[in-house]
């Protein structure tokens, strides 16, 4: 489902009574089943956009669209996964994962039935009544995960699910996330700030200039699929990587 931002502004009232733009005019497209990675520096309003894309947050000027569909409100089609899992802490890794079918009103019969299939793909058999406190950061963003993909979203927006992981933990749920949608395609926003795991994941890399973020360069990434992470070490990814970057550090000049 295509993602599509036209002009879009947001800022915010100072303290002082000033308007303090934190985003924007910024415009681009999101194809459908396309995979684009946000990146930037610090502060350039990278979660603002992925929240306006969410409906969370109204732009201040501009508008965007899911499809020919204004997004000024969450829509049903759009799942968003945060770097903080928001687990409830007094439920159970089934019961966490199953939230979403809850809500819907399926029967516990039902949503425990559909989260026990899902288990093997999230590397979590054997654990579904450990509690939060019992788990390692990657697993618990496994479960996080896992609330997603159960959600049928056709848009995933990811905002740094995977920032406050060690790297070799961050590498193995980059792949899984690759490993997940190769079983069904959906449009997928993903704001990072490893410059290495946004070439390996993305079709495109949108580098966002500092606040007032706008769009600074529109890369393509032209690896093939499917991707491993001995990709990392071939010329042709060291060549993007490298193309990212330098964008990245002529913007902090």
């Amino acid at each position: 489902m295509r993602l599509s931002l036209q002009g879009v502004e947001v800022g915010y009232p100072a303290p002082s009574g000033a308007y303090l733009p934190a985003l924007g005019p910024i415009s681009f497209d999101v194809a459908d089943d396309e995979f684009v990675c946000l990146v930037g520096p610090s502060g350039c309003g990278k979660s603002t956009l992925i929240r306006v894309l969410a409906g969370l947050l109204p732009p201040t000027a501009g508008t965007a669209y899911c499809g020919d569909e204004l997004i000024n409100r969450p829509l049903p089609q759009t799942a968003i996964m945060f770097q903080d899992t928001n687990l409830m802490p007094w439920r159970t890794v089934l019961d966490n994962i199953a939230l979403p079918l809850e809500i819907v009103g399926a029967t516990k019969t039902e949503r425990f039935r559909i989260v026990r299939e899902l288990l093997p793909q999230l590397n979590l058999e054997g654990f579904e009544f450990a509690y939060p406190a019992e788990l390692s950061g990657g697993m618990a963003q496994r479960v996080a995960l896992g609330r997603v993909i159960l959600q049928q979203p056709r848009i995933w927006l990811l905002d740094e699910p995977f920032g406050a992981l060690d790297a070799l933990t961050r590498e193995k749920l980059s792949l899984e996330l690759l490993r997940l949608r190769g079983r069904s395609q959906q449009t997928i926003v993903l704001v990072t700030h490893d410059i290495s795991e946004a070439v390996l994941l993305a079709d495109r890399i949108i580098v966002i200039s500092r606040r007032p973020g706008t769009l600074a360069a529109d890369i393509d990434i032209d690896l093939p699929r499917p991707r491993s992470a001995d990709m990392i070490y071939q010329p042709g990814f060291l060549r993007l990587a490298k193309q990212v970057r330098a964008c990245i550090e002529d913007l902090r000049d």
